[in-house]
């Protein structure tokens, strides 16, 4: 098949039920208690009504849809790729770094078409279901386009099958009205055994996340350059990439989907490894509401390993967000697939233990997790290098 050929090929993606759009079972709405599924659904219809209404005010200033791209990541044999389609004026470029009080407040476009590219190659989408992601298959509508269309909160979240060498590719967006944006798409080898699951807040950056006024201070009012990296975590990071070549790195955080350029510069500029961010629905969903962050965590978690069958993974946090439980449980639900953990333990000023709740023994943190996976602890990446290295150079 020559080059040109190659290129013109259409790409056939699919819809996904992830955790994008969709959390487990057990935290489905229809799974709650009443008094429960009452008040999310008071929620979820306030949040429709604001929708409708910022996007008529929004129409009325001359806005029109953009696409947010976000980093993809998949194997040879196939691709997730994740975007965001939001209102914005003419003159608003995707991918610009702001502040979190801008991109929380976003307005989604939902309904939107966009036509996708990999490499240059176009994506041919199949429409399943009517509505949302738990309707039954309805195969009239099981019918390839050219475009794919975003769901109620503006997301798209697609599978794409294909075959494409390991690797960085790019994937393109385009709207009517729009230039057209590109992302990173991260193409892991199938082959490839280790895998690196990192949090992000208090992890490789400082956010004082156990404080909820500090936390929301720094997420959405602080100049995203001025961010502080947790020292020596990016050395840390750059020492296990030398390690494990092959590696990717997949960086949760319980931040919404609204920040991710944010995030994706700081982790640029500070020399971290680059790869997918695993971020947060702000948005209530329509039948599962807002995921915890302890659920959002354990569903990303979930979906790797489903993704990844192979892969053993080394997973990274901190004592301040209930990492280690979260890890644990991690560790426990998939015996054989967690090499370790780290926990970087937050400092008494950053977990904000004041005298009186020393005196009380309470305390914003967690303990060291029991598990059977080693764990290994410091409250700095250089902390962490001294026991986890060579744990690693002579374990895996």
């Amino acid at each position: 098949m020559s080059n040109r050929e190659a290129k013109q090929k259409p790409i056939r993606a699919r819809r996904t039920t992830t955790i994008v759009d969709a959390a487990s079972w057990r935290e489905r709405i229809e799974n709650k208690p009443i008094v429960v599924r009452a008040t999310r659904r008071v929620v979820t219809h306030g949040f429709g009504v604001w929708s409708a209404l910022s996007t008529l005010f929004t129409k009325q200033l001359g806005w029109y849809p953009r696409v947010e791209p976000y980093v993809g990541y998949g194997t040879e044999a196939y691709s997730r790729l994740i975007c965001r389609t939001v209102r914005a004026p003419e003159r608003r470029e995707a991918g610009v770094l702001m502040r979190g009080i801008r991109g929380m407040l976003t307005v989604p476009a939902p309904h939107t078409h966009v036509r996708i590219t990999v490499d240059r190659r176009p994506l041919e989408t199949v429409q399943i279901g009517t509505s949302e992601a738990y309707d039954p298959i309805d195969p009239s509508r099981d019918q390839p386009s050219s475009f794919a269309i975003s769901d109620d909160a503006g997301y798209l979240d697609l599978v794409a099958e294909h075959h494409m060498t390991p690797g960085i590719h790019q994937v393109s967006y385009s709207v009517e009205r729009r230039p057209d944006v590109t992302a990173p798409l991260f193409t892991i080898p199938s082959e490839a055994q280790v895998g690196i699951i990192s949090d992000v807040d208090d992890t490789i950056m400082v956010t004082q996340a156990p404080t909820l006024w500090k936390a929301a201070y720094n997420l959405l009012f602080l100049n995203p350059r001025k961010r502080a990296v947790v020292p020596g975590m990016n050395v840390l990071y750059s020492k296990i990439a030398d390690l494990f070549p092959d590696a990717p790195f997949f960086y949760l955080s319980t931040s919404p989907w609204n920040v991710e350029t944010s995030i994706r510069h700081f982790i640029r500029y500070q020399g971290y490894p680059e790869g997918p961010l695993l971020l947060r629905d702000l948005d209530p969903r329509p039948k599962t509401f807002i995921p915890s962050g302890v659920q959002h965590k354990l569903e990303f978690a979930e979906q790797l390993m489903a993704d990844f069958p192979r892969m053993r993974f080394i997973l990274i946090g901190d004592d301040g967000q209930k990492d280690p439980t979260t890890y644990a449980t991690i560790a426990k639900r998939y015996p054989g697939r967690v090499i370790c953990i780290g926990i970087r333990q937050l400092t008494p000023k950053e977990a904000s233990v004041v005298p009186a709740m020393q005196i009380a023994g309470m305390t914003t943190t967690q303990p060291i997790p029991v598990t059977d996976v080693p764990v290994f602890t410091g409250t700095t990446g250089s902390n962490l290098m001294k026991t986890m290295l060579p744990y690693l150079r002579h374990n895996v």
